[in-house]
C-alpha cells in the first residue's frame, strides 16, 4: 500500500505543478542524422533568453520558455550545429537531427556546452572516437585502458585492465553496460576488458560527486551504454588483428521503427598455437596434448519505437574466457592384449551474462520515466578431471575436481526525469535487486577399483535484497550559482541480517565570469558487496560476498573542490583536490586465500579503513586536428586493520605518488591520422622480508635447505616501492575509402623504447648457487618489451 501511494505522488506532484506553468515547452530527441540513434549530451540553447538544458543518457531534452518568436541551437561535440527559428504558441514535440560534422571550427566551439556550466565535477565523458585512435597494446581498442589515461584513475600493473580510483579497489567501481552491473570486466586475465568498442555509443566516468541516481559502490561509476542500431540503412564495421577478430552489423528490422544492432569478437590464440602443439605431438605416437585459450564477446540490441511516446529496447551481453589444457598417454598393458589409456582435463573458465528490457515512456513534454528489468550472471569455474580406461565409456578409474563461484542478480528499476523549467532538472527512481552468492563450492569425484567419493562442500548459495530510492534536483539558483543536491537512500536484507543508509550529495558551480568557475561537492556512499582478493592482476578467483551480521558494508565519505576554466579553440583545464575515507574494508588474513574460504570465509577476513587524498590537473583540447589531453594526479593512499602489519598505518599496494599521462591524436587530413600516449607513474607498493633466519641444515647435505627454507623477517606491510614505470606508445591510422565505404590500416607500436617496467619483483637466488647458504638477490619480472602490431579495420 505504501508503495503504492509512493508511486502515485510521484506521479501527481509533477502533473500538478504543470498545470500552474505559464510557458510553453519544446521537447524531443537529439538523434545522429545517419543513424537515428540518440545523441547524449547534446546542447540546446536559447541565446535570446539564455537559457539552455543538455539530453539525458536517452537523448531526451525539455526546455521551457516563454510564447514567442525564438532562435534554438542544438548543439554536440563531433556534429554541425543546427539552429531553428520557431513560433511558440503551444507546447512542441521536436526531433532533431545533427549530421556528424569534419573538424569544428572555433565559432563551433562556442555553441558547445562548457566545461565550467555544469555541476558535473570529477566526471569525465570518453569520445569512442577518441578511444579507437589511441595505439593500444596488440592494436585491441579496451576503453578501460584509455580510462587509466585519465588523472585519478590508475591500472593496477602491466597490461592489466583493472582500474583502482581514488585509492579504492576494483570492486568500488560500479560498471554498467546499459544499466546492468557487470562484475568482471576483464578477458585474458586482466589483460584486456570485456568491451568491444565498436559496440559501444558513450561512456561517462564519475569519479566524485556523485549525483544521486548512483549508489552501491565507493569509488567510480563507468555507465557504458551500447549502439542503438541504425533505423535507416544497414551498416556494419570490424577488424582483423594480430590475436582477435571483431564484427558488428546494424540497420532497420522495420524502417523508422524497429532497428538492431550485433556484434561479436573472438580472439584466436588457442588457433595460432596449434601447430607448435601439433609439432611436439609428432615426436610421440602415444602422447598426445591439446592446450588453449580463447575470449570471446557477444553484443546484441533491439530498438523499437512504438509511437512518439513510447520506446522499448532490448540488449543483452554474453563473454566467456576458456583456458584449457588436455593430455592423453597410451601404454601397452602387458596383463591384456590391448593398450590402456590415461588421460587428463584441466581447464578454467569465467564469464558474464546480462540481459535489460527498457521501456521509455513520455508522460508530457516535461515528464519522462524509464522500467529497466535486467538480469546479470557472472561465474567462475576451474577444475580438473583424470581417468584410465581401456575403453572410454568404461573407465578403470576417475578422479575430478571443480570449483565454482559467482553472483547473479535479478532487478528492477524505475527512473523519472521532470523538467519543470529552466532553472530545475528532476530526476528521481528507486531499483530493486535479488542478489544470489555462490563465494566458492567445491566437488570431488573419486571413482576406482578401491571404492568411490562423491562430496560437495563450501559455503551455501546466500540470497539478499537490496533496494534503494533517490531524488535529485539540479538547481539552477541564481545567472552564477547552481547545485545538484540529492539524496540516496538505501538498504540491504541478508540472511538474519538488515542494513540501511541515508546519503547526501551535493555538487555546486559559481561560475567566476564567461570562461571560469569555481566546484565543491560531497558524496556519501554504501557498499553493500566485497570482493575477497589477494591477487594483483584482478583474476576471476576473486570472490564476491555480501556484508553480513559479522561483515558490515563498506561506508565512504568524498569531498572535492575544483577550478575550471574553457579557453578558445576547444582549450580546457579542470583542477580538482579531494579527500576519501573509507570504512569497513575487508582483507585476508595473513596466510589465508580464496581456497581457504568456503562457507566460514567470515572468519578468515579482516575489518579495516582507508583513506585517499590528492590533487588532479587536467589540460584537455576536444576538438581541432590536435586533440587529447594531459593529467597529473599527485595522491596518497593508506589502509589499517587492528591484525594486520601490527595495526600500524600502511601504504596502499597501488599508492602512487604521481601519475601522468599524454594522450593525443593528430588528423593530417581524411587520409591520415597519428596516435600518441605516454606514460609516467611511481612504482607500486610491495611487502619484502628484510631479514631471514637459517633452518635446521645439515652441512653434509645442501640439498636439504630447499625442503627447508630459511625463516623471514617483515618489518612492514607494503614498505618497499617498485621502481617507477613509463611507457611511450606510437600509432598511424591511414584511411581508404572504398566504393563499399572504407577500409582502415592501423599499425602501432606498444612499448616503442622497449622500457622493461617490472610486473612484480621477489627474490631469487644466484645461478648455479648450491651452496648451503645460498645468496638471495632481488629479481624483476617485465612483461612487455617493445610490441608491434597491426589491423585491418572496415565500415560499410
Amino acid at each position: 500500500m505504501v508503495l503504492k501511494l509512493l508511486f502515485a505522488l510521484l506521479l501527481v506532484l509533477p502533473t500538478s505543478y504543470l498545470r500552474a506553468q505559464k510557458n510553453t515547452t519544446i521537447s524531443g530527441y537529439v538523434k545522429n542524422k545517419s543513424s537515428s540513434e540518440a545523441i547524449i549530451g547534446a546542447r540546446i540553447y536559447c541565446d535570446s533568453l539564455a537559457v539552455g538544458t543538455v539530453t539525458n543518457v536517452y537523448g531526451f531534452y525539455s526546455l521551457s520558455i516563454p510564447p514567442g518568436k525564438h532562435s534554438i541551437l542544438f548543439s554536440s561535440i563531433g556534429y554541425s550545429p543546427q539552429k531553428k527559428l520557431i513560433n511558440l504558441e503551444n507546447d512542441l514535440q521536436l526531433d532533431i537531427l545533427l549530421a556528424e560534422g569534419k573538424l569544428l571550427n572555433e565559432v563551433e566551439v562556442t555553441a558547445e556546452q562548457l566545461n565550467h556550466e555544469s555541476t558535473e565535477i570529477s566526471t569525465i565523458n570518453l569520445s569512442m572516437d577518441k578511444v579507437k585512435s589511441l595505439p593500444v597494446l596488440l592494436g585491441e581498442v579496451d576503453i578501460l585502458k584509455t580510462a587509466s589515461l585519465l588523472p585519478g584513475i590508475h591500472s593496477g600493473s602491466e597490461g592489466s585492465s583493472g582500474i583502482y580510483v581514488r585509492g579504492g579497489g576494483p570492486d568500488q567501481n560500479l560498471i554498467l553496460l546499459d544499466g546492468v552491473p557487470i562484475y568482471n570486466a576483464n578477458h585474458l586475465f586482466g589483460f584486456f576488458s570485456v568491451f568491444n568498442a565498436d559496440a559501444i555509443n558513450s561512456v561517462k566516468i564519475v569519479k566524485g560527486g556523485f549525483p544521486s541516481r548512483y549508489g552501491g559502490r565507493l569509488s567510480s561509476v563507468i555507465d557504458i551504454n551500447m549502439n542503438e542500431g541504425n533505423m535507416n540503412e544497414y551498416h556494419g564495421e570490424g577488424s582483423i588483428g594480430i590475436i582477435s577478430s571483431k564484427l558488428m552489423i546494424s540497420g532497420p528490422i522495420l524502417k523508422n521503427k524497429m532497428a538492431f544492432m550485433i556484434s561479436a569478437r573472438r580472439t584466436y590464440i588457442d588457433v595460432l598455437a596449434r601447430p607448435i602443439i601439433n609439432a611436439v605431438n609428432n615426436n610421440s605416437s602415444n602422447y598426445e596434448t591439446k592446450v588453449g585459450y580463447f575470449f570471446y564477446d557477444l553484443n546484441g540490441k533491439v530498438n523499437y519505437k512504438i509511437n512518439d511516446k513510447n520506446r522499448i529496447y532490448l540488449s543483452g551481453y554474453m563473454g566467456k574466457d576458456k583456458f584449457y589444457l588436455e593430455d592423453e598417454y597410451k601404454y601397452y598393458d602387458y596383463d591384456s592384449t590391448k593398450y590402456r589409456y590415461y588421460a587428463n582435463e584441466a581447464g578454467m573458465n569465467w564469464g558474464n551474462k546480462i540481459f535489460a528490457l527498457r521501456w521509455n515512456h513520455q508522460f508530457s513534454p516535461k515528464l519522462l520515466s524509464n522500467l529497466t528489468l535486467n538480469f546479470s550472471d557472472y561465474k567462475f569455474v576451474v577444475g580438473f578431471e583424470d581417468s584410465e580406461y581401456y575403453e572410454k565409456a568404461n573407465p578403470i578409474s576417475n578422479n575430478s575436481f571443480e570449483y565454482l563461484s559467482g553472483i547473479q542478480d535479478w532487478g528492477a528499476k524505475l527512473d523519472f526525469f521532470f523538467y519543470p523549467n529552466p532553472k530545475h532538472k528532476i530526476v528521481y527512481g528507486g531499483n530493486y535487486i535479488y542478489h544470489t552468492f555462490r563465494p566458492g563450492v567445491s566437488t570431488i569425484v573419486n571413482n576406482s577399483s578401491f571404492g568411490s567419493l562423491d562430496s560437495t562442500f563450501g559455503a551455501n548459495k546466500t540470497n539478499s535484497h537490496e533496494f534503494y530510492g533517490y531524488i535529485e534536483d539540479d538547481w539552477s539558483i541564481t545567472k552564477r550559482l547552481s547545485a545538484n543536491a540529492g539524496l540516496h537512500f538505501s538498504n540491504l536484507i541478508v540472511n538474519k541480517s538488515y542494513y540501511n543508509s541515508l546519503q547526501p550529495r551535493l555538487a555546486m558551480n559559481y561560475v567566476l565570469n564567461e570562461k571560469s568557475s569555481v566546484k565543491l561537492s560531497y558524496a556519501a556512499m554504501t557498499q553493500y558487496l566485497h570482493l575477497l582478493s589477494n591477487t594483483t592482476v584482478g583474476l576471476p578467483t576473486d570472490l564476491w560476498v555480501p556484508a553480513t551480521g559479522k561483515v558490515p558494508p563498506q561506508i565512504g565519505h568524498q569531498i572535492a573542490a575544483g577550478y575550471a576554466v574553457d579557453f578558445k579553440k576547444g582549450y580546457s583545464i579542470s583542477t580538482e583536490a579531494y579527500y576519501k575515507t573509507m570504512n569497513n574494508l575487508i582483507a585476508y588474513k595473513e596466510g589465508a586465500s580464496f581456497l581457504s574460504a568456503g562457507e566460514n570465509w567470515e572468519e578468515i577476513v579482516e575489518v579495516g579503513k582507508g583513506w585517499s587524498y590528492g590533487a588532479e590537473i587536467l589540460l584537455e583540447k576536444k576538438v581541432g586536428k590536435l586533440s587529447g589531453w594531459i593529467g597529473y594526479t599527485l595522491s596518497w593512499t593508506n589502509r589499517q586493520f587492528e591484525n594486520l602489519n601490527f595495526g600500524k598505518i600502511y601504504p596502499y599496494k597501488y599508492d602512487r605518488r604521481h601519475d601522468v599521462s599524454l594522450a593525443l591524436t593528430y588528423k593530417f587530413n581524411d587520409k591520415i591520422d597519428v596516435g600518441l600516449v605516454w606514460v609516467y607513474g611511481t612504482g607500486n607498493s610491495l611487502t619484502l622480508p628484510v631479514q631471514q633466519y637459517a633452518a635446521n641444515v645439515s652441512n653434509s647435505d645442501p640439498n636439504q635447505y630447499y625442503f627447508n627454507p630459511p625463516i623471514e623477517n617483515f618489518q612492514a606491510k607494503n614498505d618497499y616501492k617498485m621502481p617507477s614505470y613509463h611507457r611511450l606508445d606510437l600509432g598511424v591510422n591511414i584511411h581508404k575509402p572504398k566504393k563499399w565505404g572504407e577500409a582502415i590500416w592501423s599499425f602501432g607500436v606498444y612499448n616503442a623504447y622497449s622500457r622493461q617496467n617490472p610486473f612484480y619483483i621477489e627474490y631469487g637466488y644466484l645461478p648455479n648457487d648450491f651452496s648451503p647458504n645460498p645468496t638471495k638477490v632481488l629479481k624483476q619480472i617485465s612483461l612487455f618489451p617493445l610490441i608491434p602490431s597491426v589491423s585491418y579495420a572496415f565500415k560499410f
